[in-house]
């Protein structure tokens, strides 16, 4: 997996290479060592060590399109309240600092790189306030194979100096590594569960909190349960975690399956046929392509160019037997 990389340049102190290389070490140690739970918020801490912040938030999010507005469906934080999330959720559509750093992935975001003729939506700047969101700095990714987006976002008071051009690239350098050790971590742990498109997966522990969840079943949890706010499991499917191996339905068109891995739960969406029609990257577009999403968005979300985008609807369509997007959704449910 490759992530691109397009931090600013500068001279470089030593101290700070000797720093970063000290980081991408404890990294390496947390990887493999650390419960997959604890993962991601010990990296978060390593990171502070290296590029001090006052507050953070990780996790993952849908891009959002002209029909549907940006959504975080899982997160994790230091120093924010827990009502965050679903705050940003709530005026996601109006973010334009959140809106450049997913159109550029891979790219390190900074508050002064968005300034510009666009003035701050007022309940952003509320927002921000609120929560003391006042020097900030970003970087999103594709999440490989997910049809969803992974993000870290740390954040400094009016009090605090602005970001660095050297903590920026320090700051981009790691959290590249963070995904790829995340990813490889994500991987290990999926090969020990029944094969599932990453899209239709998802990893939880005992007690409902999520650790992945892809964009598939994703939709299908908030689809059955209306107001779900991602990062733990509806009460309902709770239940079920307790009983596994075993299936669970989810609204009227869905059941989950549940399988022990190791101290965590694995879930995936329970096919009604054998083998789905379609690849996971078919499936994945295909089911953008039904919420709405230009073939341009489809591309950036999955890494793909726009022309193999159509190649994979094209296919979808045909293996599915329909010839338009009300047909093509219906199909989904069931493919």
């Amino acid at each position: 997996m490759s992530v691109p990389g397009s931090q600013p340049r500068t001279g470089r102190h030593p101290d700070a290479v000797r720093a970063l290389s000290r980081s991408l070490l404890a990294l390496g140690q947390l990887a493999r060592h650390t419960q997959p739970q604890d993962m991601l918020h010990q990296a978060l801490q390593t990171l502070q060590a290296l590029v001090p912040f006052d507050s953070a938030w990780w996790g993952e999010m849908s891009a959002g399109d002209v029909h549907t507005s940006p959504r975080n469906w899982l997160h994790g934080s230091m120093g924010l309240s827990q009502s965050f999330a679903q705050e940003w959720n709530e005026l996601s559509a109006v973010d334009e600092f959140a809106r450049q750093s997913m159109s550029r992935l891979g790219v390190v975001i900074r508050e002064r790189d968005v300034t510009g003729d666009i003035a701050e939506h007022a309940k952003v700047l509320a927002f921000s306030e609120r929560h003391g969101l006042y020097h900030c700095m970003a970087l999103t990714a594709e999440l490989p194979h997910s049809g969803l987006l992974f993000f870290v976002s740390v954040y400094r008071p009016q009090t605090r100096t602005e970001f660095t051009d050297e903590e920026t690239v320090l700051f981009g350098e790691f959290v590249v590594h963070l995904l790829q050790h995340w990813h490889h971590r994500l991987q290990a742990l999926q090969s020990d569960s029944p094969s599932r498109p990453w899209d239709s997966f998802a990893l939880a522990e005992p007690s409902g909190d999520l650790l992945f969840a892809g964009l598939r079943i994703s939709l299908a949890l908030g689809e059955a349960h209306p107001g779900w706010a991602g990062t733990r499991l509806p009460t309902a499917v709770v239940q079920g975690l307790a009983r596994a191996p075993c299936t669970v339905a989810v609204g009227k068109a869905c059941r989950l399956r549940m399988e022990p891995c190791g101290s965590l739960v694995a879930i995936s969406i329970a096919s009604r046929h054998p083998k789905s029609p379609l690849a996971p990257r078919e499936l994945s577009a295909a089911m953008l392509y039904a919420q709405g999403r230009s073939h341009k968005d489809i591309a950036a979300t999955l890494g793909l160019t726009p022309a193999t985008v159509r190649t994979y609807l094209r296919t979808a369509y045909a293996a599915l037997g329909v010839s338009n997007k009300l047909e093509l959704v219906a199909a989904l449910r069931t493919a």
